[in-house]
């Protein structure tokens, strides 16, 4: 496990929302891991879950509380990334904010960066 700071930028309101959901889903303690993953319109797509376990490789960071994980893999792709929570008369979402992707689709999840392009699947 190695501490990193500032792969990911969580603004308080993404926090928030997270402990809630950690509390519903009896999350609490757990950490929070960020993730790409292969696939989307673009190549690429974003992945938010709890976990319990952190491996060696992971890079682990404490913001408002929440405890952090983010892959040594990961890690090049998501370091300047801003998640945000924004809640609307028609609901409410996480958005992300990521300085490395150089495209993205229509849905806001999947992305391409200058050196990783991922897998794109068919949209339809």
């Amino acid at each position: 496990m190695t501490s990193e700071k500032n792969v990911i930028h969580l603004t308080e309101a993404a926090a928030f929302r997270v402990k809630e959901m950690q509390k519903h889903n009896d999350e609490e303690g757990s950490f929070l891991r960020v993730a790409v993953h292969g696939g989307g319109c673009s190549g690429l797509s974003y992945g938010m879950n709890f976990d319990q376990n952190q491996s060696e490789d992971d890079y682990i960071d404490e913001q408002f509380g929440l405890k952090i994980l983010v892959s040594r893999e990961d890690a090049p792709i998501l370091t300047g990334t801003k998640i945000d929570y924004k809640q609307s008369l028609m609901g409410g979402g996480f958005t992300i904010d990521n300085p490395n992707a150089i495209a993205s689709c229509g849905c806001g999840t999947s992305f391409k960066t200058a050196k990783v392009e991922g897998t794109p699947e068919v949209c339809e």
